[in-house]
This record gives C-alpha cells, sequence and structure tokens, in this order.
C-alpha cells in the first residue's frame, strides 16, 4: 500500500488538525473583536491592556509562546487545586492547544478589525443612530457587516498562517497531522515520503480554504462592485 497501513492514522491526525484550527479560529476571532473594540475604546485603561496584548504576542515567536502558554495554564490549575484542596488536575493537549492558538491569533486579529472597524464611514453610523436603531442594531446591521468587507483580506491572511501554525501542537503532545506523519515517517524509515504527503495536505486544506474565502468575499461585496461601475 501507499501509506503502508499508517493510512487511517494520518486520516485522524488531518481531521485532528482541521478541528484544532477551526476551534482556534473561533477563540482568536471573538478576541479579536474584543480587542479592537478595546484599542478603538476612549476606555484608557481598556485600550491601553489591548494594546500591550497585541504588541506583546506580536514580538514572540509562536513556538515560545506556545511552549510559555502552555506550561502557565497547567502551573496556574496546579496552584488552583493546591490552593482549594482538590487533586490536580492535568488540561489535555487539544484544549491547551485550542487555548493556546486562539489567545496567539487574536492580536493579529484585533489588528485587522481594528483597520476594518475605522474604514467603516462614520456617517452611516450616526444615520443608523438617527434611523433610531439600538447599538447593537447598529453593530449587527452596519458596523459589522461593511467592516467584514474591509478585514477580509486579512481574516483569509490570518486563518492560512493559523491553519498552518497548527503544526507546533505536536510538541506539546497532540496526535495532529505532523505528528501521525511523524510517527508514520519513524516506523517505516521513510520521513521524507511522509512529510511530503503532509505538506500536500496542508496545500489541499489551503486550496478548499482559499474557494470559501473566495465566496465569503463575494458575499460581502453584493452591491458594491455594480456601485463601483
Amino acid at each position: 500500500m501507499l501509506l503502508q497501513g499508517y493510512g487511517p492514522l494520518i486520516a485522524q491526525g488531518t481531521w485532528q488538525t482541521i478541528q484544532l484550527a477551526v476551534l482556534s479560529l473561533a477563540v482568536s476571532f471573538v478576541l479579536g473583536l474584543a480587542g479592537a473594540s478595546a484599542k478603538l475604546s476612549k476606555n484608557r485603561l481598556a485600550s491601553a491592556c489591548a494594546t500591550a496584548y497585541t504588541t506583546l504576542i506580536r514580538s514572540v515567536p509562536d513556538l515560545v509562546l506556545m511552549l510559555l502558554i502552555f506550561y502557565s495554564i497547567q502551573i496556574w490549575l496546579n496552584n488552583l487545586t493546591d490552593l482549594i484542596g482538590l487533586n490536580p488536575l492535568e488540561i489535555d493537549s487539544f484544549s491547551a492547544g485550542v487555548l493556546t492558538l486562539g489567545f496567539i491569533y487574536g492580536a493579529y486579529f484585533t489588528e485587522t478589525f481594528r483597520g476594518a472597524f475605522q474604514a467603516v464611514p462614520r456617517g452611516q453610523l450616526e444615520a443608523g443612530a438617527a434611523y433610531g436603531m439600538t447599538r447593537w442594531q447598529i453593530f449587527r446591521r452596519i458596523l459589522f457587516a461593511q467592516m467584514m468587507r474591509f478585514a477580509l483580506p486579512g481574516i483569509g491572511n490570518n486563518w492560512q498562517v493559523l491553519l498552518k501554525a497548527t503544526a507546533l501542537v505536536s510538541i506539546i503532545g497532540l496526535s495532529d497531522l505532523v505528528k501521525a506523519v511523524q510517527d508514520a515517517g519513524k516506523g517505516t524509515y521513510n520521513m521524507f515520503f511522509f512529510v511530503l504527503i503532509a505538506a500536500l495536505i496542508y496545500l489541499v486544506l489551503t486550496a478548499l480554504s482559499n474557494l470559501v474565502l473566495i465566496a465569503l468575499e463575494r458575499r460581502y461585496l453584493v452591491g458594491v462592485r455594480k456601485a463601483a461601475l
């Protein structure tokens, strides 16, 4: 057989990678919205905290951050359980990977959303308020919809980088695609072949992601192109 019996292991690792990437994207998306709102807030404390978050995270390599965050979470859990007299809790690798990647890339999404929010004409928000819309309605119907049009290129770029960054979680023991091909390569003494298989799988995933991003861009550009003609 081409994969020498390691096909199911690689398929399972690929599925684990997809789950990890999608859930990390959700966490980073929420953190990005919160961070962008904080940076644009008139509250100096919130703005300063968000600025410190993005500056720190974007200045330290992802691998170093992953190790720091993973072990710090475990240390905090151990200290907490010791304080309240419970048995030690060990966070599983998957949850740790999701939280770590989400926290790291939330900083990048913060800057993406901040620029996109600032690109939306303020007059349209004022018009929504004049029509009697609530702040939530203005955000949902006007601000978010138009912000996404400006943010999609950055979102797509962040997603592609996040998807590739999932390869880092193998260092904390998660059985993702990289860990699967490493095991297969060691078991068959043909590491180059299985690493090439991983590269091709990542290429397929990014290509499929591009199709989804193109569809989203068309969705949020409805009416814009016609108006520009």
